[in-house]
């Protein structure tokens, strides 16, 4: 139900002229605006809430708050995260009715929020389902304003519960829209009191001061001046050469020149700025030449103000051992030993979960020791109660000989090899039977353990299938009509370059693999993961062959020439994991919602401060 209350005060137009000196902040009527959401797109996403406060002179003028019924039911995270259940809005108003009231009662103002594209973004997408034209309000962000007020030895992060918890406001924020709203009123007065030791006083003056480029960042443009229009890599660097920042562009020229404007905002990005006194270029010939140059030089100087990719080398593994009662061990390197391995994997937790999987398929021991039979011949074997559960044949008591046991193991190495069915259908067996049971958080468990093993396999088998090819020629169409070419060797990108338009391209091609990095085979070379580790004697590392991979995905790729065999297993994981990610779909979700927007690690957290599911 839409609830609207307030003074009868007349709202004050704030939209300043040439001629105006500006409009005091004290006249300004404010709408701080908060919306709940079934996610974090509008795109494939509803409003659930919509909270609005209205203030001006610090007093405030009205509210709004109603739920939205989004036509279809709320996810289950959504409703662990807000409160909000598909009962509550069952009753509420669609977003048709709710749209105009919201409109007239911000009608007039500047309309607040934190992370204004969000919910900005949500307002003007459900004004474009309704064909109405956006009213064109103008629009502060509180995460701008405390970007530029507050330095990160007040705050760690720019969070409106961060920032709440700084300002000491009288109302928390719980992700409900009215409470956060409220709670946003509080950190925006609290911002323009800051801003007045700026000197400023007018909206107009707000407006540019939260977009305009710090004095560091102006008086350092001229380290912009002669970088090349194309793509490749850049450097900062201070004054004594250490490399502060690897980034890439496909236009070197427009993205280092932006590092110098109002359009860069991130407090670290700014500071680093304040650091640098000279910015080097590496011109590159492709766009996945960029890509990887940056990778190498990430991990090779491993800058302070980089975030990703700085230690390859920490990858993490599960590693099935070569010893004769072998176990599965999670490592940080991939060595040639005659071990099998499997991965990379994205986190240790991800590790155990797929070590799980692997361990509910096949009774392999799950003690440390290292067993022999001269061990368990004299009787000095260290015993557990895996065997009483008839999770181990207990080959350290001598119930399980050297050769039953090997026939696990040669089990779990083909596993992790190729052949996933195994795994698969243990793992289906026990999700059914916990299902049946009604037992669904425990399903949901062994589900989510499935799906962590099957992107394990599948990740270290295409990767172990690049890494194994010699060589590897392919082309791309170029934007001008020409065309990009690669030379991938051991997954490694040997070469890269590019044909002009209607020239003919096999000179082109020979000349480029004649001239490519010589690359040696990764040292073990078999296909369980072996030659992907991240020792020197590897052809490439897991991210720089992932980039390779994603660009001979991309549309229009052809190959020109393939020595060896390039092949995935017929039973491996990769046609599991694309249904699999699927059905974790709304984890992932829900996982976004509670994840730091803030880093860029995650694509969901390209925005601003703030949850991504609002």
């Amino acid at each position: 139900m839409t609830t609207v209350h307030g003074n009868d005060v007349p709202d004050v137009g704030v939209q300043g002229t040439l001629d105006d000196l500006g409009t005091p902040l004290a006249e300004v009527t404010f709408v701080v605006v908060d919306l709940e959401t079934t996610g974090g797109s509008a795109a494939d996403s509803a409003i659930t809430e919509i909270g609005a406060v209205k203030v001006r002179g610090g007093e405030p003028l009205g509210e709004f708050g109603t739920l939205v019924d989004p036509g279809g039911p709320i996810p289950p995270f959504i409703t662990a995260l807000t409160g909000i259940t598909t009962a509550m809005v069952t009753a509420a108003p669609r977003m048709d009715s709710v749209l105009p009231a919201f409109l007239e009662f911000a009608r007039g103002a500047v309309l607040v929020a934190h992370n204004a594209p969000f919910d900005i973004g949500f307002l003007k997408a459900a004004c474009a389902e309704q064909g109405r034209a956006w009213p064109a309000f103008p629009v502060v962000d509180t995460v701008d304003l405390a970007r530029r007020v507050l330095s990160r030895d007040e705050v760690p992060n720019c969070k409106l519960g961060t920032l709440a918890r700084f300002f000491r406001t009288a109302t928390e924020p719980t992700h409900r829209a009215l409470a956060d709203a409220r709670a946003t009123v509080e950190v925006l007065h609290g911002l323009i009191e800051r801003l007045g030791s700026f000197g400023v006083t007018s909206l107009e003056e707000m407006r540019g001061f939260a977009k305009a480029p710090t004095p560091e960042q102006r008086r350092k443009r001229h380290l912009a001046e002669g970088v090349p229009s194309a793509p490749g890599v850049y450097l900062f660097e201070d004054g004594s050469g250490e490399v502060l920042y690897v980034g890439k562009s496909g236009d070197l020229r427009s993205r280092v020149r932006s590092y110098f404007t109002g359009s860069e905002t991130r407090r670290r990005v700014r500071e680093m700025v304040g650091l640098a006194e000279n910015v080097r270029t590496i011109p590159c010939a492709t766009g996945l030449e960029a890509e990887v140059r940056e990778l190498r030089l990430i991990a090779e100087h491993k800058p302070r103000y980089n975030k990703r990719s700085k230690f390859p080398e920490r990858a993490i593994w599960l590693k099935l051992t070569a010893e004769p009662f072998p176990r599965l061990s999670i490592v940080r390197e991939c060595r040639d030993d005659g071990a099998c391995y499997l991965g990379p994997v994205s986190s240790r937790h991800q590790a155990e979960e797929a070590r799980a999987a692997l361990h509910e398929a096949v009774p392999l021991r799950q003690c440390t020791q290292r067993l022999s039979p001269r061990l368990i011949a004299a009787g000095r074997a260290r015993t557990c109660a895996l065997a009483e559960l008839g999770r181990c044949g207990a080959p350290c008591e001598g119930r399980e000989s050297a050769a039953d046991y090997a026939a696990h193991a040669d089990t779990a190495r083909a596993v992790m090899r190729g052949d996933v069915r195994p795994v698969v259908a243990a793992a289906q067996v026990r999700i059914d039977r916990l299902a049946a049971e009604l037992r669904y958080e425990e399903a949901a468990a062994q589900r989510d353990r499935l799906h962590a093993f099957v992107r394990a396999a599948a990740r270290g088998q295409r990767l172990a299938a690049l890494a194994a090819l010699p060589e590897l020629v392919a082309a791309l169409p170029a934007f001008d009509g020409g065309w990009e070419l690669s030379v991938v060797r051991y997954g490694r990108l040997a070469a890269a370059g590019t044909v002009p338009p209607h020239a003919r391209p096999r000179p082109y091609v020979d000349a480029l693999i004649a001239t490519a990095e010589t690359v040696f085979p990764p040292s073990g070379g078999a296909p369980g993961g072996v030659a992907l580790g991240a020792a020197p004697s590897a052809g490439a590392t897991a991210e720089e062959m992932e980039c390779v991979l994603r660009w001979l995905d991309r549309p229009g790729v052809r190959l020109v020439e393939v020595r060896g065999t390039w092949t995935c297993p017929a039973h491996g994981a990769e046609g599991r994991r694309e249904r699999l990610d699927r059905v974790v779909s709304d984890r992932a979700a829900r996982d976004r919602a509670y994840g730091d927007p803030a880093s860029t690690a995650h694509p969901a957290r390209a925005r601003a401060s703030r949850r991504p599911m609002r």
